[in-house]
């Protein structure tokens, strides 16, 4: 079973990306003839990663992918690593804003994806869409989530999992003047890391770093 999960609209937006591809990905996904299911999480800090536990206890997954939106990227984000940091810009939708606060306190600083997540990388940019390994999730609710799901994990053999941004939807872009893509595009690269991750256990030795 490959479960995936995107956010409710947040800051100010009426859709988000993230819940719209990962819906699609996993209808692409049960069309190849996996077990895929997806589920809407909100973006409010803790009730995200109780969503997100409720969810992994119904349908009891090998395969996680989370996924928020990153308006301003130009490219699906195969995200790393996830930080024990919650320090919130902006509110979250239930008006939560944290600054300087552990996800989970005594936990570990940091969690790596379990996702081969440069192989990964090479399985959605052979599709010809926009790709990076990205080496932080930010400090919202994304990252939150991220952290809050590796955590989770931590505790559950044989389930593997990590995180994916995706930019703003094409309408989103050229309503905001930034990169965008398109939903089904988003789709098809999620389907992509989600069967390549099914299908490999060690990760490519390939260089997707960066210098800043």
């Amino acid at each position: 079973m490959i479960l995936l999960t995107g956010f409710e609209p947040f800051g100010g937006e009426s859709t988000n990306p993230s819940w719209l591809a990962a819906e699609h990905a996993a209808d692409l996904l049960r069309g190849q003839g996996m077990d895929a299911v997806a589920v809407e999480v909100p973006c409010v800090f803790g009730q995200s990663i109780d969503a997100l536990d409720a969810a992994l206890e119904r349908f009891q997954p090998e395969i996680v992918l989370c996924v928020g939106q990153a308006g301003g990227r130009g490219s699906v984000s195969v995200e790393r690593v996830a930080i024990n940091v919650d320090d919130a810009r902006i509110p979250d939708n239930a008006g939560r804003q944290p600054i300087d606060e552990p996800v989970v306190p005594a936990g570990p600083a940091a969690y790596f994806s379990s996702l081969p997540v440069k192989a990964c990388r090479e399985a959605v940019a052979a599709l010809g869409i926009p790709v990076e390994v990205s080496q932080t999730a930010g400090t919202y609710v994304c990252n939150h989530l991220f952290y809050g799901l590796m955590h989770l994990l931590a505790r559950r053999d044989g389930t593997r999992g990590g995180f994916v941004h995706v930019p703003f939807s094409t309408d989103q872009g050229e309503a905001h003047g930034q990169p965008g893509l398109a939903i089904e595009r988003m789709a098809t690269a999620l389907a992509a890391i989600a069967a390549t991750t099914a299908d490999t256990r060690a990760d490519v030795r390939i260089t997707a770093g960066t210098e800043h």
